[in-house]
């Protein structure tokens, strides 16, 4: 079968041509006719097989299809309106205001306040290089097409987004937390989306990123008014039917079983003791002459030890996780397709969406704790029907994280033991670190892919603007900012005006009650002598230290910021992690 049989317009077929393709994928054939009828689609295939293609080509088949039709209703629209106003003057001009609000009006028949075209396509994505990565494929396969796209992230500012959105975008790509920024702005209008596109829908739609969906599905038309489209790599049966209570009768299309690899992945795991980890890593590389390598850790402090860790052996290596900015994300992600940077060292933040051309190793320094994320990690080699190598260097205390990953893929994963890097027996196993155990954890509070993550002890959530915006907090919650054990996070970052003057009311009522105390002790002649130390948590301490007297302990204690002198939650109830 080929692309021509598709119904795909005579523009999307050259630019398919263009890139080389001839052919399309399994998951392409059965989704782009689907797409082009008009119903809702959950789509699952494995990572490589081209799902980002199978619904930027009917997307923007169906866009450019209806704005000629609409563009052709909105030409006889006005003939008629100037014919009738010709009519007008010769009668009086009666209807005059009818011809002007016609005028006014978009091609799809809707009213534009703004009189600019409306956003009629969104697409979601976890992270900024899967949403990078959407927009560019946009852009290639609708060069011959009169639409506009756009795509809004955090990490860099806001200003020149701002600037884009007004000037009229058909397809907005856009990761969560910018693009609520950008809707409680007043920047973005979604009343007008006619096709909603979650990708990564597993992530996208898990139990931490569901309030944010919620929220921008609040902003957008009603599910029987629009074409809802999710796809992904892996889907759990709990994703499954969320996806299913979103979505108007979707249809389930499988390009193969769900959680699955790619068959041209060779996938082998070296057991090895934790502390040898890096020295067998940089001998396989300097070994077999590996001169592209993308490595995960669990951690973004860890991330960092192996990259300045591998400088030192004489190989040239970068990071790049959540805290880095965007800038330099970019920086390092480019110095590895160029071949400057050999070995790129990351969190699971580069797992999803991230295309390298012809990648030929990935290593897993550290194995997930969910073992979907295996299947992304490793999904980063063997694309495009090439073939791929995926080692996994595994110490005793993951044993129990590499059962998981073979019961997911229903097959054992081959062994080989290096030479002179023989496990030791004796070693016995650590719980893991700063990672995450057990199945997935409902997330409060924090976004992945842009916006504000829970704040850690002492800090402020972060606010968007002009700036920059989400800053470096993007994907800290698909990287793992998880609450557990009872804990509580910031919701939305903050944003939450109102739940702020309530915190700063509620401290202010604590100052009086504790001041009208402090007045009757020294009535009673109790109160504290001139000099003497006050006692800890007494009404006479140091703002924002301990509890004073009075207030309500049914709430959080607030203090007041050092900077800008805004009272907040005392983050001590947080949890979670950044990674």
């Amino acid at each position: 079968m080929s692309f021509d049989t598709l119904g795909l317009s005579a523009e999307l077929l050259r630019a398919v041509r263009e890139q080389g393709y001839t052919q399309p994928t399994p998951i392409q054939t059965k989704a782009i006719p689907t797409i082009l009828s008009g119903g809702d689609v959950m789509a699952a295939a494995q990572t490589g097989t081209g799902k980002t293609a199978g619904f930027t080509l009917p997307l923007l088949q169906r866009l450019s299809t209806q704005t000629s039709r609409r563009s052709a209703e909105q030409s006889s629209v006005q003939t008629g309106n100037q014919a009738g106003g010709q009519a007008d003057r010769q009668t009086g001009g009666h209807s005059s205001a009818q011809t002007s609000g016609q005028s006014a009006r978009q091609p799809n028949g809707r009213a534009s306040a703004s009189g600019r075209r409306p956003i009629r396509a969104l697409v979601l994505t976890p992270t900024r290089e899967l949403a990078a990565q959407v927009q560019e494929s946009i852009q290639t396969y609708g060069q011959y097409l009169p639409l506009r796209s756009a795509v809004i992230f955090g990490g860099v500012k806001i200003n020149p987004q701002i600037d884009q959105l007004r000037r009229g975008v058909d397809i907005l790509v856009a990761t969560p937390g910018r693009l609520l920024d950008h809707a409680g702005q007043g920047t973005v209008d979604l009343s007008q989306v006619e096709t909603l596109i979650l990708d990564e829908a597993d992530r996208m739609l898990d139990m931490g990123f569901i309030n944010d969906i919620k929220k921008v599905l609040a902003l957008l038309p009603p599910n029987h008014a629009r074409q809802n489209l999710l796809f992904s790599a892996t889907f759990s049966d709990d994703i499954k039917r969320l996806a299913e209570r979103l979505l108007n009768n979707p249809e389930l299309i499988e390009a193969a079983p769900r959680n699955t690899t790619a068959e041209r992945i060779n996938q082998v795991v070296y057991p090895v003791d934790r502390h040898r980890k890096r020295e067998l890593l940089s001998h396989m590389i300097g070994a077999n002459d590996w001169r592209q390598v993308l490595v995960f850790t669990r951690t973004k402090h860890g991330a960092n030890r192996l990259a300045e860790q591998l400088e030192t052996d004489g190989l040239s290596a970068a990071a790049i996780h959540g805290n880095k900015s965007q800038g330099a994300r970019t920086r390092a992600l480019a110095g590895f397709k160029s071949g400057d940077v050999r070995v790129l060292v990351a969190t699971d933040i580069a797992a999803r969406g991230l295309d390298i051309d012809q990648l030929p190793h990935v290593v897993n320094y550290e194995l997930p704790n969910v073992p979907e994320d295996y299947v992304h990690r490793i999904g980063r080699t063997g694309r495009a029907g090439r073939e791929g190598q995926a080692v996994s260097l595994v110490c005793v205390d993951e044993h129990r994280l590499l059962r998981d990953i073979e019961r997911l893929l229903k097959r054992e994963v081959p062994k080989v033991i290096q030479p002179g890097y023989d496990p030791d027996p004796s070693i016995p196993a650590e719980p893991i670190k700063n990672g995450r155990s057990g199945p997935r954890q409902a997330r409060a509070g924090g976004r992945n892919g842009e916006g504000r993550s829970a704040a850690a002890p002492g800090q402020r959530p972060r606010r968007a603007g002009a700036g920059g915006g989400s800053g470096r907090a993007d994907e800290q919650r698909g990287s793992g900012g998880r609450s557990s054990g009872g804990r509580y996070a910031v919701s939305d970052g903050g944003r939450n005006a109102a739940s702020d003057n309530g915190n700063r009311a509620d401290g202010q009522a604590g100052r009086r009650s504790a001041g009208s105390q402090t007045a009757q002790r020294a009535a009673n002649g109790t109160a504290p002598r001139d000099g003497a130390a006050p006692r800890p948590g007494s009404a006479t301490a140091k703002r924002g230290h301990g509890r004073r007297q009075g207030a309500d302990t049914s709430r959080p204690s607030t203090h007041r910021h050092p900077r800008r002198g805004r009272s907040q939650e005392t983050p001590a109830l947080l949890g979670g992690r950044d990674d």
